[in-house]
């Protein structure tokens, strides 16, 4: 219903800092448009992509590309569906907003802003992305929200550790419900955690050894430098 993902938007006021740091866990850079008028890179590691943009916005946003857009923010409103903002008209790159019931921003565009690499990028430091997860109030909530967008919940576990996971062509999601408002997390996986921890730290990175407190797994935990949590944990067949 949504499109085709597109990134995953985060606000990064020094664009530098933050395109080295996603460099060094092994993400490679791909080459931004001329769409925005404010500083924009763009990181993938071929399963997913960072979008960094120097303005403030709420941050992070799901990104999709839809086609006719002005005409699908009509339909949207006419659902009942009330939009955060709407950005259409000849003059100017059209696109949209509107939240899922705890507050995930989502952004609609009319076009791709970046050019995907032309090769497939090297195997991540990291590990893999495996998916965006933050937390929501009520999880049966979010799960028919998403679901009502194209998502489709897998893994369901119940109280006292209801979570959800939520997957689509695009991007897969982690929803957990909790009366805490931390915030979203990047989660990769990996087939060796100790290699991962010795190579990134010879990257000049601090991985944490922790503990996923969703999962209950043993996990590496770093924080970018515009503040995006990150998690690493070992990957399951």
């Amino acid at each position: 219903m949504l499109g085709r993902f597109l990134e995953i938007s985060i606000h990064a006021p020094d664009l530098l800092e933050s395109i080295g740091f996603y460099e060094s866990l092994g993400l490679s850079e791909a080459v931004a448009g001329d769409i925005w008028q404010h500083g924009y890179g763009v990181v993938t590691d071929g399963s997913v992509t960072l979008g960094l943009h120097d303005y403030a916005f709420p941050s992070p946003a799901l990104v999709w590309v839809r086609p006719r857009l002005a005409e699908f923010g009509r339909e949207l409103e006419a659902d009942g569906i009330s939009l955060e903002f709407i950005k259409t008209g000849d003059e100017q790159f059209n696109e949209l907003g509107l939240l899922d019931p705890d507050g995930q921003m989502i952004t609609l565009v009319e076009a791709r802003t970046f050019s995907p690499p032309s090769t497939p990028p090297p195997p991540p430091a990291a590990g893999y992305f495996s998916e965006y997860r933050y937390p929501v109030r009520r999880l049966d909530d979010a799960i028919a929200f998403w679901e009502s967008m194209g998502f489709v919940a897998t893994d369901v576990t119940d109280p006292p550790s209801a979570r959800a996971a939520l997957t689509s062509d695009g991007i897969d999601l982690c929803l957990y419900e909790s009366a805490r408002r931390e915030p979203p997390c990047l989660v990769f996986t990996t087939a060796d955690m100790a290699d991962t921890q010795a190579l990134l730290t010879q990257r000049g990175l601090e991985p944490a050894s922790s503990e996923d407190q969703v999962l209950a797994v043993p996990c590496l935990a770093l924080q970018a430098p515009e503040g995006t949590a990150i998690h690493i944990v070992h990957e399951t067949l």
